[in-house]
């Protein structure tokens, strides 16, 4: 796979792709996800053009019916008489994300059934992947304070300030 800079700008070692928001990320995030996640995604080596250094799409093979529609914000579905009919029945847009972490299947990586525009990490990767640094990425809780070991957070792109 090739890839071309659709924004240039400061170097990230993980951001999402202008297609199908799909990750892409350094060589060293990427081993955060072969340590920590290996069961929860499959990683394609994909050549960025002007970069001499490796990189790899990251898909997150657990597609998870855990959104808890009563604790977010807002929910916004897909209509019938939406023109994109494939989408029936499926997320629009949330405005503050919850999952159920019993529904996780213990996944350290998943996007939701229905929405999957989110990609959401254990709280252990979230922790490895902000070690490895300079992420073009911030992480938003979508489980309760108090999930534990079960908490999730939600991977956003950087807004430019």
């Amino acid at each position: 796979m090739k890839a071309q800079v659709s924004h240039p700008g400061e170097k990230r070692t993980f951001v999402f792709s202008v297609i199908e928001k799909a990750p892409v990320v350094s060589e060293e995030v990427a081993n955060v996800f072969r340590t920590l996640a290996s069961n929860d995604v499959q990683l394609f080596p994909v050549s960025v053009e002007g970069e001499s250094e490796r990189y790899f799409v990251v898909n997150a093979i657990k597609v998870i019916d855990c959104i808890d529609d009563a604790r977010c914000r807002e929910v916004h579905h897909y209509a019938e008489e939406d023109p994109f009919l494939e989408d029936a029945g499926e997320y629009r847009w949330i405005y503050g994300l919850r999952i159920a972490p019993s529904k996780t299947e213990g996944a350290h990586v998943l996007r939701p059934k229905k929405f999957k525009t989110a990609f959401i990490v254990s709280e252990e990767v979230k922790n490895a992947l902000e070690g490895v640094g300079n992420l073009g990425v911030s992480f938003e809780r979508v489980t309760a304070p108090d999930g534990g070991n079960d908490e999730q957070r939600a991977c956003s792109p950087l807004r430019d300030s």
